[in-house]
Protein backbone atom coordinates (compact mmCIF):
# COMPACT_ATOMS: atom_id res chain seq x y z
CA UNK A 1 0.00 0.00 0.00
CA UNK A 2 1.31 3.48 -1.12
CA UNK A 3 1.41 6.20 1.53
CA UNK A 4 -0.59 8.83 0.36
CA UNK A 5 -3.53 5.70 0.01
CA UNK A 6 -2.48 4.67 3.58
CA UNK A 7 -3.34 8.38 4.75
CA UNK A 8 -6.40 8.56 2.85
CA UNK A 9 -7.84 5.01 4.66
CA UNK A 10 -6.67 7.00 8.19
CA UNK A 11 -9.00 10.41 7.07
CA UNK A 12 -11.26 8.35 6.22
CA UNK A 13 -11.35 6.13 9.21
CA UNK A 14 -10.75 9.40 11.51
CA UNK A 15 -13.99 11.20 9.34
CA UNK A 16 -16.04 7.88 10.27
CA UNK A 17 -15.33 8.06 13.75
CA UNK A 18 -15.44 11.58 13.61
CA UNK A 19 -19.35 10.80 12.24
CA UNK A 20 -20.50 8.26 14.43
CA UNK A 21 -19.09 10.15 17.57
CA UNK A 22 -21.02 13.26 16.70
CA UNK A 23 -24.12 10.83 16.48
CA UNK A 24 -23.35 9.56 20.03
CA UNK A 25 -22.80 12.63 21.14
CA UNK A 26 -25.70 14.72 19.91
CA UNK A 27 -28.22 11.85 21.31
CA UNK A 28 -31.23 14.29 22.02
CA UNK A 29 -30.88 16.05 18.70
CA UNK A 30 -30.79 20.12 18.21
CA UNK A 31 -33.49 22.64 16.53
CA UNK A 32 -36.85 20.72 17.46
CA UNK A 33 -40.24 22.97 17.16
CA UNK A 34 -42.89 22.06 18.79
CA UNK A 35 -46.91 22.92 19.12
CA UNK A 36 -48.60 22.61 22.35
CA UNK A 37 -52.31 21.96 22.03
CA UNK A 38 -54.79 22.83 25.39
CA UNK A 39 -56.48 19.17 25.02
CA UNK A 40 -54.66 15.74 24.79
CA UNK A 41 -55.38 14.79 21.49
CA UNK A 42 -53.32 17.32 19.82
CA UNK A 43 -56.79 19.70 18.70
CA UNK A 44 -57.12 23.40 19.93
CA UNK A 45 -55.31 26.44 19.21
CA UNK A 46 -51.78 25.81 19.39
CA UNK A 47 -48.93 27.27 21.02
CA UNK A 48 -45.34 27.15 18.64
CA UNK A 49 -42.14 27.08 20.34
CA UNK A 50 -38.59 26.91 19.31
CA UNK A 51 -36.41 23.97 21.36
CA UNK A 52 -32.90 24.69 20.79
CA UNK A 53 -31.34 21.12 22.44
CA UNK A 54 -33.38 18.05 22.54
CA UNK A 55 -36.60 16.59 23.81
CA UNK A 56 -35.99 16.03 27.45
CA UNK A 57 -38.59 17.33 29.67
CA UNK A 58 -39.93 16.00 33.38
CA UNK A 59 -42.72 18.79 34.56
CA UNK A 60 -43.85 16.32 37.37
CA UNK A 61 -47.48 17.61 38.28
CA UNK A 62 -47.01 21.33 37.27
CA UNK A 63 -47.67 23.08 33.46
CA UNK A 64 -44.66 22.50 31.16
CA UNK A 65 -41.88 25.06 30.88
CA UNK A 66 -39.81 25.46 27.52
CA UNK A 67 -36.37 27.34 27.59
CA UNK A 68 -37.27 28.41 31.01
CA UNK A 69 -40.76 29.92 30.08
CA UNK A 70 -43.90 28.12 30.75
CA UNK A 71 -45.98 27.56 27.69
CA UNK A 72 -48.96 30.44 27.61
CA UNK A 73 -52.35 28.78 27.57
CA UNK A 74 -51.49 25.21 28.45
CA UNK A 75 -52.25 23.69 31.79
CA UNK A 76 -51.09 20.60 34.00
CA UNK A 77 -53.14 18.13 33.02
CA UNK A 78 -54.94 17.54 29.62
CA UNK A 79 -52.51 18.94 27.42
CA UNK A 80 -50.47 17.36 24.20
CA UNK A 81 -47.48 18.27 21.53
CA UNK A 82 -46.16 17.51 18.75
CA UNK A 83 -42.36 18.22 17.91
CA UNK A 84 -40.78 18.10 14.86
CA UNK A 85 -37.19 18.54 13.64
CA UNK A 86 -34.55 16.88 10.81
CA UNK A 87 -31.45 15.68 12.21
CA UNK A 88 -28.68 14.06 10.32
CA UNK A 89 -27.21 10.82 11.00
CA UNK A 90 -24.45 8.13 9.65
CA UNK A 91 -25.17 5.76 7.75
CA UNK A 92 -26.59 2.98 10.70
CA UNK A 93 -28.22 1.55 12.58
CA UNK A 94 -29.55 3.58 15.84
CA UNK A 95 -31.55 2.17 18.78
CA UNK A 96 -34.22 5.11 20.24
CA UNK A 97 -35.16 5.36 23.61
CA UNK A 98 -38.52 7.13 24.71
CA UNK A 99 -39.33 7.50 28.37
CA UNK A 100 -43.16 9.02 28.56
CA UNK A 101 -46.17 9.54 30.58
CA UNK A 102 -48.59 9.54 29.30
CA UNK A 103 -49.13 8.24 25.75
CA UNK A 104 -46.49 8.84 23.12
CA UNK A 105 -46.01 8.28 19.00
CA UNK A 106 -42.61 8.67 16.86
CA UNK A 107 -42.55 8.75 13.13
CA UNK A 108 -39.22 8.72 11.12
CA UNK A 109 -39.71 9.71 7.84
CA UNK A 110 -43.32 9.85 7.80
CA UNK A 111 -43.28 6.01 8.74
CA UNK A 112 -44.75 5.45 12.32
CA UNK A 113 -41.95 3.52 14.53
CA UNK A 114 -43.45 3.33 17.74
CA UNK A 115 -47.65 4.11 18.96
CA UNK A 116 -47.85 4.36 22.91
CA UNK A 117 -50.82 6.91 22.29
CA UNK A 118 -52.80 5.87 25.82
CA UNK A 119 -52.87 6.88 29.10
CA UNK A 120 -50.29 5.44 30.94
CA UNK A 121 -47.87 6.01 34.01
CA UNK A 122 -44.15 6.33 33.22
CA UNK A 123 -42.81 3.99 30.69
CA UNK A 124 -39.46 3.56 28.41
CA UNK A 125 -39.65 1.91 24.89
CA UNK A 126 -37.23 1.49 22.24
CA UNK A 127 -36.92 0.64 18.56
CA UNK A 128 -34.24 -0.13 15.95
CA UNK A 129 -34.38 2.15 12.78
CA UNK A 130 -31.70 1.29 9.97
CA UNK A 131 -30.66 4.75 8.69
CA UNK A 132 -29.32 6.13 5.65
CA UNK A 133 -26.19 9.19 5.83
CA UNK A 134 -27.66 12.50 5.44
CA UNK A 135 -30.91 14.03 7.17
CA UNK A 136 -33.63 12.46 8.37
CA UNK A 137 -37.26 13.51 9.61
CA UNK A 138 -38.38 12.96 13.39
CA UNK A 139 -41.81 13.47 14.64
CA UNK A 140 -42.82 12.98 17.82
CA UNK A 141 -46.27 13.04 19.45
CA UNK A 142 -47.29 13.29 23.27
CA UNK A 143 -50.12 13.75 25.30
CA UNK A 144 -50.12 14.42 28.86
CA UNK A 145 -53.33 12.79 30.53
CA UNK A 146 -53.27 13.72 34.22
CA UNK A 147 -50.50 13.69 37.07
CA UNK A 148 -46.73 13.53 36.18
CA UNK A 149 -45.54 14.92 33.01
CA UNK A 150 -42.63 13.72 31.34
CA UNK A 151 -40.97 12.88 27.33
CA UNK A 152 -37.62 12.17 27.14
CA UNK A 153 -36.50 11.16 23.55
CA UNK A 154 -33.27 10.21 22.00
CA UNK A 155 -31.12 7.99 20.04
CA UNK A 156 -27.26 6.07 20.18
CA UNK A 157 -25.92 4.87 17.13
CA UNK A 158 -25.87 0.92 17.14
CA UNK A 159 -28.58 -1.97 17.27
CA UNK A 160 -30.09 -4.55 15.69
CA UNK A 161 -33.20 -4.51 13.31
CA UNK A 162 -35.88 -6.76 14.24
CA UNK A 163 -36.63 -9.89 12.15
CA UNK A 164 -40.35 -9.55 10.83
CA UNK A 165 -41.84 -13.03 11.85
CA UNK A 166 -44.73 -14.54 13.92
CA UNK A 167 -44.93 -12.88 17.20
CA UNK A 168 -45.01 -15.25 20.26
CA UNK A 169 -48.33 -16.53 21.74
CA UNK A 170 -47.95 -14.83 26.01
CA UNK A 171 -48.81 -17.70 28.05
CA UNK A 172 -51.78 -17.61 30.62
CA UNK A 173 -51.86 -15.40 33.23
CA UNK A 174 -52.65 -16.60 37.07
CA UNK A 175 -55.04 -14.25 38.80
CA UNK A 176 -55.72 -14.59 41.88
CA UNK A 177 -58.94 -16.04 43.05
CA UNK A 178 -61.01 -13.01 44.66
CA UNK A 179 -63.36 -13.50 47.70
CA UNK A 180 -67.21 -12.92 47.18
CA UNK A 181 -68.36 -9.71 48.10
CA UNK A 182 -64.86 -8.47 47.80
CA UNK A 183 -64.05 -4.67 46.21
CA UNK A 184 -62.61 -5.24 42.64
CA UNK A 185 -60.59 -3.25 40.60
CA UNK A 186 -60.25 -3.89 36.51
CA UNK A 187 -57.81 -2.07 34.42
CA UNK A 188 -59.61 -0.24 31.41
CA UNK A 189 -57.38 2.85 30.61
CA UNK A 190 -54.10 1.17 29.60
CA UNK A 191 -53.27 -1.74 28.05
CA UNK A 192 -50.05 -2.24 30.49
CA UNK A 193 -50.43 -1.02 33.98
CA UNK A 194 -47.58 -0.82 36.10
CA UNK A 195 -47.82 -1.88 39.86
CA UNK A 196 -45.97 -0.07 42.76
CA UNK A 197 -44.20 -0.84 46.36
CA UNK A 198 -45.95 2.29 47.69
CA UNK A 199 -48.66 5.18 46.46
CA UNK A 200 -46.58 7.12 44.37
CA UNK A 201 -45.35 7.23 41.24
CA UNK A 202 -41.82 7.88 42.38
CA UNK A 203 -42.13 4.32 44.00
CA UNK A 204 -40.32 0.70 43.15
CA UNK A 205 -42.20 -0.47 40.51
CA UNK A 206 -42.89 -4.39 41.40
CA UNK A 207 -44.77 -5.49 38.65
CA UNK A 208 -47.34 -4.84 36.13
CA UNK A 209 -51.27 -6.02 35.29
CA UNK A 210 -52.96 -6.03 31.82
CA UNK A 211 -56.19 -4.76 30.39
CA UNK A 212 -59.27 -6.36 31.39
CA UNK A 213 -57.95 -8.11 34.47
CA UNK A 214 -59.28 -7.70 37.69
CA UNK A 215 -58.60 -8.16 41.17
CA UNK A 216 -59.32 -7.72 45.03
CA UNK A 217 -58.73 -3.98 46.58
CA UNK A 218 -57.61 -4.54 49.68
CA UNK A 219 -56.93 -0.82 50.96
CA UNK A 220 -56.68 2.61 49.26
CA UNK A 221 -54.85 5.65 49.85
CA UNK A 222 -56.32 8.94 51.91
CA UNK A 223 -58.44 9.97 49.09
CA UNK A 224 -58.81 7.17 47.21
CA UNK A 225 -56.37 7.60 44.58
CA UNK A 226 -54.41 4.91 45.16
CA UNK A 227 -55.71 1.28 45.97
CA UNK A 228 -53.50 -1.91 46.90
CA UNK A 229 -54.48 -4.81 44.56
CA UNK A 230 -53.34 -8.41 45.91
CA UNK A 231 -51.61 -9.59 42.60
CA UNK A 232 -50.67 -13.52 42.35
CA UNK A 233 -47.86 -13.34 44.74
CA UNK A 234 -48.24 -10.55 46.64
CA UNK A 235 -50.24 -7.13 46.93
CA UNK A 236 -49.07 -3.96 45.35
CA UNK A 237 -50.54 -0.08 44.61
CA UNK A 238 -51.85 0.77 41.35
CA UNK A 239 -53.00 4.28 40.35
CA UNK A 240 -56.95 4.41 40.22
CA UNK A 241 -57.25 6.40 37.13
CA UNK A 242 -56.93 3.56 35.19
CA UNK A 243 -59.33 1.37 37.32
CA UNK A 244 -62.47 0.41 37.03
CA UNK A 245 -64.20 -0.15 40.50
CA UNK A 246 -68.01 -1.47 40.00
CA UNK A 247 -68.12 -0.69 44.14
CA UNK A 248 -67.69 2.51 46.46
CA UNK A 249 -63.98 2.55 46.62
CA UNK A 250 -63.93 4.81 49.55
CA UNK A 251 -65.46 1.58 51.31
CA UNK A 252 -61.76 -0.09 51.18
CA UNK A 253 -59.55 0.60 54.29
CA UNK A 254 -57.34 3.69 54.20
CA UNK A 255 -54.08 1.93 54.04
CA UNK A 256 -50.45 3.09 54.82
CA UNK A 257 -47.80 1.77 52.71
CA UNK A 258 -45.09 1.87 55.10
CA UNK A 259 -47.39 -0.60 57.55
CA UNK A 260 -47.39 -2.91 54.33
CA UNK A 261 -43.44 -2.86 53.12
CA UNK A 262 -40.47 -2.91 53.91
CA UNK A 263 -39.69 -1.88 50.63
CA UNK A 264 -37.15 1.62 50.09
CA UNK A 265 -40.46 3.26 48.44
CA UNK A 266 -41.02 7.09 48.80
CA UNK A 267 -44.64 7.22 50.12
CA UNK A 268 -46.29 9.50 52.60
CA UNK A 269 -49.29 8.68 54.83
CA UNK A 270 -49.39 12.44 54.37
CA UNK A 271 -49.99 12.23 50.54
CA UNK A 272 -46.43 14.77 50.05
CA UNK A 273 -43.73 13.49 48.59
CA UNK A 274 -40.06 15.20 47.64
CA UNK A 275 -37.50 14.45 46.04
CA UNK A 276 -33.85 15.15 46.58
CA UNK A 277 -31.47 17.68 44.81
CA UNK A 278 -28.09 16.75 46.64
CA UNK A 279 -27.01 14.11 48.95
CA UNK A 280 -28.90 14.54 52.52
CA UNK A 281 -27.87 13.49 55.73
CA UNK A 282 -30.69 12.00 57.69
CA UNK A 283 -30.69 13.09 61.17
CA UNK A 284 -32.63 11.87 64.63
CA UNK A 285 -33.68 15.38 65.68
CA UNK A 286 -33.55 18.92 63.34
CA UNK A 287 -30.55 20.10 64.12
CA UNK A 288 -26.86 19.60 62.15
CA UNK A 289 -25.68 18.93 66.03
CA UNK A 290 -27.91 15.99 65.84
CA UNK A 291 -27.43 11.90 65.35
CA UNK A 292 -26.82 11.01 61.59
CA UNK A 293 -29.06 7.91 61.40
CA UNK A 294 -29.27 7.83 57.32
CA UNK A 295 -28.30 9.40 53.99
CA UNK A 296 -31.50 10.26 51.30
CA UNK A 297 -28.70 9.46 48.17
CA UNK A 298 -29.53 12.40 45.12
CA UNK A 299 -32.38 11.78 43.21
CA UNK A 300 -33.91 10.01 45.76
CA UNK A 301 -37.86 10.63 46.78
CA UNK A 302 -39.17 10.50 50.50
CA UNK A 303 -42.82 11.04 52.42
CA UNK A 304 -43.09 14.00 54.29
CA UNK A 305 -44.87 13.94 57.44
CA UNK A 306 -44.02 16.90 59.73
CA UNK A 307 -41.81 20.22 59.45
CA UNK A 308 -40.49 22.62 61.55
CA UNK A 309 -42.09 26.17 62.05
CA UNK A 310 -39.36 27.31 60.27
CA UNK A 311 -39.98 25.04 57.60
CA UNK A 312 -36.11 25.00 57.29
CA UNK A 313 -36.12 20.79 58.86
CA UNK A 314 -38.69 18.56 57.28
CA UNK A 315 -39.35 15.09 59.29
CA UNK A 316 -39.56 12.28 56.31
CA UNK A 317 -39.33 8.90 55.96
CA UNK A 318 -36.24 7.22 53.90
CA UNK A 319 -36.02 3.77 53.34
CA UNK A 320 -38.40 2.89 56.34
CA UNK A 321 -36.55 5.01 58.60
CA UNK A 322 -38.05 8.12 59.60
CA UNK A 323 -36.26 11.39 60.39
CA UNK A 324 -35.08 15.05 59.47
CA UNK A 325 -33.51 16.24 57.17
CA UNK A 326 -32.81 19.85 55.70
CA UNK A 327 -35.38 21.60 53.52
CA UNK A 328 -33.13 23.45 51.23
CA UNK A 329 -32.36 20.42 48.64
CA UNK A 330 -35.52 19.13 48.92
CA UNK A 331 -38.95 19.89 46.08
CA UNK A 332 -42.18 18.89 46.35
CA UNK A 333 -42.98 16.73 43.84
CA UNK A 334 -46.54 15.64 44.98
CA UNK A 335 -49.09 16.69 47.48
CA UNK A 336 -48.83 19.71 48.93
CA UNK A 337 -46.82 21.27 51.72
CA UNK A 338 -49.16 23.19 53.23
CA UNK A 339 -50.72 20.19 54.65
CA UNK A 340 -47.72 18.99 56.94
CA UNK A 341 -48.08 19.78 60.38
CA UNK A 342 -45.89 21.78 62.19
CA UNK A 343 -44.39 20.43 65.36
CA UNK A 344 -42.01 21.58 67.81
CA UNK A 345 -39.10 18.89 68.71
Amino acid sequence: MSKTAGIGLVLVAVLLGLMIGAAQAQEFGTNWSAIFFPSNNLTGAGVTVTIPGGINFNWGTGAPVVNGVAVPGIGADNFSARFTSTQTFAEGNYTFTITSDDGVRVFVDGQIMLDRFVPRPQTTDTFVRAMTAGPHNITVEYFEDIDIAMIQVQWVFGGVVPTLGPSPTPGPTGLPPIPEGAITATVIRAPVLNVRAAPSVYSDRIGSILRGQTYQVIGRDQNARWFLLQLSDRQGWALGYYLYIPQNEFNAPVISSFALTGNPAAASPTGVVAMAFSTLRLRAQPTIYSEQIGRVTWGGTVGVVARTASGEWWQVVWKGTTGWVWSAYLRVVEGNLDTIPIVQP
